[in-house]
């Protein structure tokens, strides 16, 4: 799911994701989720939406992960 845009806002990003823009506020003032701040605002690299989508598809992909998404015969 590549984006167009480089960077994306807290609030646009906070949507990709679904979660409320507090949420992703926290983890980024935590350092659990990167951003880049530019005085007093945050951007996130679209990049790392990327990277986590596809790392998110991947273990997905796993054999533990098969079991749940196969559908029942």
């Amino acid at each position: 799911m590549p984006t167009a845009r480089t960077f994306l806002t807290v609030a646009e990003a906070a949507e990709l994701l679904r979660v409320d823009t507090s949420t992703l506020y926290r983890a980024i003032r935590a350092e659990e989720f990167p951003a880049v701040r530019i005085r007093a605002r945050y951007l996130i690299p679209t990049k790392v939406i990327d990277e986590l989508v596809d790392d998110a598809i991947a273990s997905a992909n796993t054999p533990a992960a098969a079991g749940v998404l196969r559908r029942p015969a």
